[in-house]
């Protein structure tokens, strides 16, 4: 259901108020959405993890330890890679939300009008 005019102004101003008071947290909000793994290092780490799995079942198979041991290393290796963040998404991490005034105009406003559409709901 799309937004009334009126709706997105509203979303608007709470937008920037929120921009202005907490920007790290803004950044964070906005980011929440987005993916935090990067495609191309999740096919790259899968690939590895592959080849080192292969490559100790392989040296398992043959009785070479040392092939067992390093094809081990590089399927870690991969799963690492797959699993890790890329360092765009890492940006806004640190920053605990529970740090924000609890207090501020902004969520005293934001509490008003959630009272507010409450009360006028039938």
């Amino acid at each position: 259901m799309p937004l009334s005019e009126r709706e997105q102004k509203l979303l608007e101003q709470l937008e920037q108020q929120l921009n202005a008071e907490d920007p790290h947290f803004a950044t964070s909000m906005s980011e929440a959405g987005t993916s935090r793994f990067s495609t191309t290092r999740l096919v790259a780490g899968a690939v590895t993890a592959a080849v080192g799995l292969g490559a100790l079942l392989w040296g398992v198979s043959q009785q070479f330890i040392w092939l067992g041991i390093i094809g081990f290393i590089v399927m870690a290796a991969g799963v690492y890679v797959a699993t890790s963040r890329s360092r765009q998404s890492t940006r806004g991490r640190g920053h605990d939300s529970a740090t924000a005034k609890k207090n501020s105009p902004f969520m005293a406003n934001l509490e008003q009008r959630w009272e507010d559409r409450r009360n006028q709901e039938p």
